[in-house]
């Protein structure tokens, strides 16, 4: 028997949770090192599963199946594609990054504070998202997929409503009122979301008597398994509404904006670099593969969502006097691109869509980690009361440019790449979409240098006079991650190779090739 590596990728961090918060209360800063290690251990395994996968391949690899609850078809049934590897690696990378950014967002917020706040719980929390996350990119059973959809849920309920944004005094019950708040309204969309898919889930298993992505797939592409277009399509409808949830596409987004706000900056790349790409994520693997003729008779509509979300996120972040508030509706913008790609149904829109979901990760996870720098530093969110930081604070204003202009989709950076692919393939099937959807440039660039501007340039204001630059461990967090993205950026071709077979798999399954153009190119 092989090594169950996959299992394996999801355990350890899930180990590392229950270690973590069964350190003693006292050894705060062992609780860190050791999350830290699991969180380094798992980014090892992460990279021996990109190393084993083979593009070229068979569809699902390092597959692994058991029987679980047999009287229900319920099988343990994992299996990685290119989409899926790409975007372990992404969660794997991101979490020691996190880990290290919040070394001290579960300390006491002031000396001597009285407050108990549980540092072991705090990373606890984040390698149990971490381990739920990985599972859910390998879950080929859409009930075990379901489990961890949901399951991840409270996790991160306990990580925004219990550990507040460092910019609120210790004992500030406004503060804890607006965490609480924004918690519950995380959980509760995501609840609903969730049980709509429940519902939607128990249909499928009614229609086809087993939970197999693999199995159902299959036999509907070989005509076995026949669903009546009405039950196909509300079957689709049940899952897509909880992925948009996640996603977040518009209208239901309106749940990201406050818990990016109220939690801390580590928490809020966790919320959207890597919890809510498995909403677009199950996109393509569930709606695409399981309901074909559903997701294109559904194509028009979402494609209309998704440039709502492009224009709708990006105008919103312009008018935004919160740090945090303007990068959350940025990244509402982000993912109406991504929706858009997904369902534009050609290979340069989806390998786009999943470029950008991994540049997109690291991008925000600059910015916001950044932000959260600044923002700890002054004890505001609020874009006002910055000014003049670049002459204080050089290499801070530096790496936050350089996170702004990523965000703006620079060329040389790497989410520029995503973009134009996703724009690319849009235009070939929807033109007047992929040209509205340009305007969401013009505005990024709007909102991304106006925030430099107030921030960084101008007077120094006596608040900021003697602002610290970033210390050795907040340039261990983000200097990686710059140069990451200067690499794809110039050189995409590592994520592009691994990712594009599986897009070509995706685009089959729905019946789908990619538009002749119009004009020959000469020979």
């Amino acid at each position: 028997m092989s090594f169950p590596l996959l299992t394996a990728t999801a355990a350890l961090p899930a180990i590392g949770a229950i270690a973590t918060a069964a350190v003693p209360a006292a050894r705060r800063t062992a609780a860190k090192w050791l999350a830290l290690l699991f969180s380094l251990a798992t980014l090892a395994l992460a990279i021996t599963v990109l190393v084993r996968f083979d593009p070229d391949g068979d569809r699902y690899q390092l597959t692994e199946s058991h029987s679980w609850i047999a009287d229900f078809g319920v099988r343990y049934e994992l299996g990685v594609d290119g989409i899926a590897v790409a975007l372990i690696a992404l969660t794997a990378l991101l979490i020691p990054f996190i880990v290290l950014a919040g070394w001290h967002d579960a300390d006491p917020l002031e000396t001597g504070s009285k407050r108990w706040r549980p540092t072991q719980g705090f990373f606890a929390l984040i390698l149990a998202v971490e381990a739920m996350v990985i599972i859910s990119f390998e879950a080929t059973d859409v009930f075990l997929f379901y489990i961890f959809f949901e399951a991840m849920l409270i996790p991160m309920y306990f990580l925004i409503g219990g550990f507040g944004d460092r910019a609120h005094k210790d004992g500030d019950e406004k503060a804890a009122t607006q965490r609480s708040y924004a918690a519950v309204k995380f959980l509760l969309y995501n609840l609903a979301g969730g049980l709509i898919m429940l519902a939607a889930v128990i249909g499928l298993y009614v229609v086809a008597g087993n939970f197999s992505l693999t199995e159902i797939a299959q036999a509907r592409a070989n005509g076995e398994l026949e669903m009546a277009t009405s039950t196909e399509r509300w079957l689709f409808l049940g899952f897509f509404f909880a992925f948009a949830v996640k996603a977040p596409l518009w209208p239901l987004h309106t749940w990201l904006p406050n818990a990016m706000q109220e939690s801390t900056a580590p928490v809020a790349v966790l919320i959207t670099a890597v919890v809510d790409k498995v909403g677009t994520f199950a996109m393509l693997r569930f709606c695409l593969q399981l309901f074909p003729e559903a997701s294109k008779w559904a194509t028009p509509v979402i494609m209309v969502l998704a440039v709502i979300s492009i224009i709708y996120g990006a105008l919103l972040a312009v008018g935004q006097r919160d740090i945090k508030r303007l990068i959350a509706y940025a990244s509402i913008s982000h993912f109406g691109f991504i929706v858009m790609g997904i369902f534009a149904m050609t290979s340069q829109g989806q390998s786009g869509a999943t470029l950008y979901m991994v540049n997109h990760g690291i991008s925000t996870a600059v910015l916001m980690l950044i932000a959260g720098f600044l923002i700890s530093r002054r004890g505001s969110r609020l874009i006002a009361d910055f000014g003049g930081v670049q002459k204080v604070a050089p290499v801070l204003a530096g790496t936050f440019l350089i996170g702004g202009l990523a965000t703006l989709s620079l060329p040389g950076l790497a989410p520029f790449v995503s973009e134009f692919l996703v724009l690319v393939g849009t235009f070939t099937r929807y033109p007047v979409i992929g040209i509205v959807a340009t305007f969401g440039i013009v505005l990024a660039a709007l909102y991304t240098l106006v925030l430099y501007q107030r921030t960084m340039t101008g007077p120094v204001k006596p608040e900021v006079a003697e602002m610290p630059d970033l210390r050795v461990r907040e340039i261990a967090v983000v200097a990686p991650l710059v140069v990451l993205l200067v690499f794809l950026g110039v050189y995409p071709k590592p994520v592009t190779d691994i990712v594009n077979p599986a897009v070509k798999q995706t685009l089959s399954d729905v019946q789908k090739k990619d538009p002749q153009p119009e004009v020959e190119a000469a020979k």
